[in-house]
């Protein structure tokens, strides 16, 4: 008889785990308690032009995640714009990497920061040549701050605070040092194509949640959306497990690390206490409306500030998609969630209207409509130095997936693929 799986979460690395364990030949059932896959990053169940509950990026470096697209269907190429890294102000300047070897497109496009002192270019490229030759890797208890104090502070405000906040969702202030230069290192210097950023010109949605679960149906999965599982207990005699006093032969738990540890309570409190102990920040994504508008490229990095809360915003139209549609993203979100809604709504509005631009040289200057701002209070882990994530194995047939479970990246898509992956290769084959 084929032994059964529970995959317990239809997030990213739940879709991931559900996918694999179906191809090595197990049984699948999916547990999902939301009514639609995709966990934090999804696509809202109603409303026109669909929304997501935030801007999402990929970049060339996710294997994982492009190999698990295309093998439910998806072609990468249709749903993402791929364009090289351009970490570019509201003005257009900024860093452009050219395409090439990615350690001499680097240097090109440091050098070409002409806005930039020559002290400042050198700086950040003896600052990257160390890093290098140190194998990007440095003290586990340093954070990005302290790695990056002996940098011009225009260089630490324009590259490396932007990159830290998009990569880990963390200040550089309280960001792990050792972290960062891991994702720098896959990104920027993993090879040609693999800083290249990939941004959805379609919804969450189509890129993996729904093909995959299409996908899994096709295979025979079980598929249970909209059923939150209440217990997990050993089966009898130690053997298996049993979901809700369903039998099951192996469980993976790919659900948030809140409901893992409440499920896991009992039988692994270790484990458990280590998964409950993970502190997360949260992410605002405002959807502005305003036809006949547009930024200095497809995405830009703002000025953040005491009354400017994004860090980066997106033209829609831009992108391939709903045009006169703009995203703001407001990573680290944790002090404008605490000055509440309202607060955050108006300034973030005041912020569009601050970068926005005639679609046309010499329009009228467009009016912006703010359509939702979108709080995900738990975006992410917050990816501090030294921090102890839970493992994958908890107890013998009981596993665990998703970006918090102990690896080598942040709270990003592609660790949540990675892991949801390398959750199903160690089941027990059938």
């Amino acid at each position: 008889m084929t032994p059964r799986v529970a995959v317990v979460g239809a997030g990213w690395a739940g879709l991931a785990a559900a996918v694999a364990a179906t191809t090595r030949g197990h049984a699948v059932t999916l547990f999902e308690m939301a009514a639609q896959a995709g966990g934090r990053a999804r696509s809202l169940a109603t409303g026109e032009p669909r929304l997501d509950n935030g801007q999402h990026l990929l970049i060339g470096a996710y294997a994982a995640t492009l190999a698990l697209m295309r093998q439910v269907g998806v072609d990468p190429e249709a749903v993402l714009r791929r364009q090289p890294l351009a970490l570019l102000d509201q003005d257009g300047r900024g860093l452009r990497l050219p395409a090439g070897h990615p350690v001499l497109a680097f240097s090109r496009a440091v050098w070409a920061m002409s806005h930039w002192s020559l002290g400042e270019r050198l700086a950040l490229s003896r600052a990257a040549l160390g890093w290098m030759r140190a194998r990007f890797r440095c003290e586990a208890s340093l954070t990005v701050a302290q790695l990056s104090a002996r940098l011009p502070s225009r260089v630490r405000a324009e590259i490396i605070d932007p990159l830290c906040v998009a990569a880990l969702n963390t200040p550089a202030t309280t960001a792990s040092a050792a972290v960062f230069l891991r994702v720098l290192q896959d990104a920027l210097f993993a090879g040609p194509g693999s800083s290249d950023l990939l941004i959805p010109r379609r919804p969450l949605a189509e890129l993996l949640p729904e093909p995959a679960l299409a996908w899994l149906a096709r295979h025979g999965a079980d598929l249970r959306a909209g059923q939150r599982v209440q217990s997990l207990q050993p089966g009898p005699a130690a053997a298996g497990w049993r979901l809700d006093d369903e039998p099951f032969d192996q469980v993976i738990l790919a659900c948030s690390s809140t409901e893992a540890a409440r499920l896991t309570r009992g039988i692994a409190p270790d484990w458990s206490a280590r998964a409950a102990g993970l502190r997360h920040e949260p992410i605002l994504t405002a959807y502005v409306q305003a036809p006949g508008a547009r930024l200095a490229a497809p995405m830009v990095a703002l000025r953040e500030g005491p009354d400017a809360p994004a860090q980066f915003a997106f033209d829609h139209g831009a992108l391939g998609a709903t045009p006169g549609l703009f995203a703001l993203v407001v990573s680290g979100a944790t002090p404008w969630v605490q000055r509440g809604p309202a607060d955050s709504a108006a300034a973030l509005l005041r912020q569009a209207g601050e970068v926005l631009r005639p679609l046309h040289a010499g329009g009228r200057s467009p009016a912006a409509t703010l359509l939702q701002v979108i709080a995900e209070k738990r975006a992410t882990f917050l990816c501090t130095p030294g921090l102890s994530r839970p493992p994958a194995r908890i107890a013998a047939g009981l596993l665990a997936a998703g970006d918090g479970i102990d690896g080598p990246y942040p709270a990003t898509l592609e660790g949540a693929v990675r892991s949801g992956r390398a959750a199903a290769d160690l089941l027990a084959p059938p």
